[in-house]
C-alpha cells in the first residue's frame, strides 16, 4: 500500500491555490494551470509528492486517469475544443520543472495553430513534421 500525501512546502504542487481546484479524488487532484498554453488547460496532479509517471503507485495512476477522463468530459461541455493534447514532461531533459508528477490536457481549437500536424512530435521542433522535415507551424494571432 502506498502511503498517502507527503506535503513539500517548496513544491508548488503540493498545495495549489484551491481556487484553482476543477476535480479531485482519493489520490489526485485536477487544477487549472497556472500558465495555460489555451483556455482550459489543466494539470492533473497526484497528490503524493512524486517525482514522474514511473514512480506513480499503480492507485496513483489510475486515479490521475480518472481525473484526465473528467477533466475532459467537463471541458467538452464547457469549452467544446476540437481536440486534446495530453502530455507528461519527465525529468530536465524532456522540459519537466517542477519535479512533482502532472499531466498536462490542453483543450485544443481548430485554428489555435496554423498547422497542428505532428502535436506533441513538435517537442523537437526540427523533427516534428514527419512529412516535411525542419518545417515548424506558426501560431496564429
Amino acid at each position: 500500500m502506498v502511503e498517502m500525501p507527503t506535503v513539500s512546502m517548496a513544491c508548488p504542487f503540493c498545495e495549489p491555490p484551491a481556487s484553482r481546484l476543477v476535480a479531485e479524488n482519493a489520490w489526485a487532484i485536477a487544477v487549472r494551470d497556472a500558465f495555460p498554453v489555451s483556455p482550459g488547460h489543466t494539470l492533473v496532479i497526484p497528490r503524493r509528492h512524486v517525482a514522474s509517471w514511473f514512480d506513480a503507485s499503480a492507485e496513483e495512476r489510475a486515479a490521475i486517469l480518472e481525473l484526465i477522463d473528467l477533466t475532459k468530459s467537463d471541458l467538452d461541455h464547457g469549452l467544446a475544443p476540437a481536440g486534446y493534447n495530453i502530455g507528461i514532461n519527465v525529468g530536465d531533459a524532456a522540459g519537466q520543472t517542477v519535479m512533482h508528477l502532472h499531466v498536462h490536457v490542453i483543450p485544443r481549437f481548430a485554428g489555435d495553430v496554423d498547422d497542428p500536424s505532428g502535436g506533441v512530435r513538435f517537442v523537437i521542433p526540427e523533427r516534428g513534421d514527419y512529412r516535411r522535415p525542419g518545417r515548424i507551424p506558426r501560431r496564429k494571432g
